[in-house]
């Protein structure tokens, strides 16, 4: 599935790759439109729906994960409330031990996610995940969301990479896409991101895996404890 062997690099997604998205999926559609509601003295469901319509309109783009974008336009504190339902930040399954797994064997790990960085603050201060891997870079660092094909030659600037030498895992089909067509020689999908919710069909061209304890052991078997690879280099 994966050619570890030939890897320096491994980005990493963190909402429903590292991190559990039933968070994230229960402030959106659950504690937002309960906090709108209230606010605006509107009945919830009527709330939920005019939320879902203007968030649907922004897919795709950097507003769609911006929090002072969404606290500017509906005029209520975004990552504040989002720390009222912080306790339900949480790792997937098999993280803590796959991360290991990928310092244990040389392979720089980087997280690259579309999340603003006030809620990342957020969950790096409940997870300690800073801890586990050697950087993170938000898309709002770079002005374009993983999604645009041009992120990925602009990470070069705060993660330089080798793309024939770099693996991607994200929950994402459409940023594994963009990834894939700006040259990252290996993409990995994840199908259970959310551990509320029924796990998703394959990707026809994509490799998937439900969780990372499938891939674990052909980390070790390919690439023997502290093996070292060389420092990645613009390309």
């Amino acid at each position: 599935m994966i050619d570890w062997t030939s890897l320096e690099t491994v980005f990493l997604d963190m909402d429903g790759t590292l991190l559990d998205l039933h968070f994230d999926n229960h402030f959106w559609l659950e504690h937002l439109p309960l906090r709108y509601a209230e606010q605006r003295n509107l009945n919830p469901v009527e709330a939920k729906e005019q939320l879902i319509s203007m968030i649907m309109a922004e897919r795709g783009t950097l507003n769609w994960y911006c929090t002072d974008y969404w606290s500017e336009r509906l005029a209520i504190d975004i990552t504040g409330l989002k720390a009222e339902v912080g306790d339900r930040i949480g790792y997937r399954p098999h993280v803590a031990n796959f991360l290991q797994a990928l310092k244990d064997t040389g392979l720089q790990s980087v997280i690259v996610t579309n999340c603003h960085p006030d809620p990342l603050e957020l969950k790096l201060q409940l997870t300690g995940l800073d801890s586990l891997v050697d950087g993170i870079v938000s898309s709002h660092q770079l002005g374009k969301p993983k999604e645009d094909i041009g992120f990925w030659k602009d990470l070069q600037q705060l993660a330089p990479y080798t793309a024939a030498t770099t693996l991607m895992i994200d929950d994402s089909f459409p940023v594994l896409e963009s990834a894939r067509s700006a040259g990252i020689a290996q993409c990995l999908g994840i199908l259970a991101p959310d551990s509320k919710q029924a796990a998703r069909q394959t990707h026809p061209e994509i490799p998937c895996v439900h969780h990372f304890d499938e891939i674990l052991a052909s980390i070790h078997q390919q690439r023997p404890s502290n093996q070292k690879s060389p420092l990645p280099s613009a390309g």
